[in-house]
């Protein structure tokens, strides 16, 4: 009888195991097929669901978005399409100007 309780306790955990791994929720894509809406061309902006042609050039013209949420926040599109979308576009903040160049001194002689 004593032996017979592991075995029914790795039974089942064994059997737990799986339904474990199932309840986990999905992971989020990669960066890299995020749609960066600093960078996007206006095509790419209206593969979006619930972005046409009016929403890609307004979110354009609000270039840079400092984040995607920067979309409701400006008013550009309503919450709910925000949440249709969010998980498919990023705001990248864009490259830093370069500091100006300092002239060289140059020698006295």
């Amino acid at each position: 009888m004593v032996r017979i309780i592991p075995l029914i306790v790795l039974a089942v955990l064994a059997l737990a195991q799986p339904s474990i791994a199932q309840t986990r929720p999905a992971p989020a894509p990669p960066a890299s097929s995020l749609i960066d809406l600093n960078n996007a061309s206006r095509d790419d902006l209206m593969t979006l669901e619930g972005i046409g042609e009016v929403r890609a050039d307004a979110i354009i013209r609000s270039r840079p978005l400092r984040a995607k949420t920067d979309l409701v926040e400006r008013r550009l599109i309503p919450e709910a399409l925000y949440e249709k979308i969010s998980d498919k576009v990023m705001a990248r903040p864009p490259p830093a100007a370069p500091p100006p160049a300092r002239p060289t001194p140059q020698k006295r002689t």
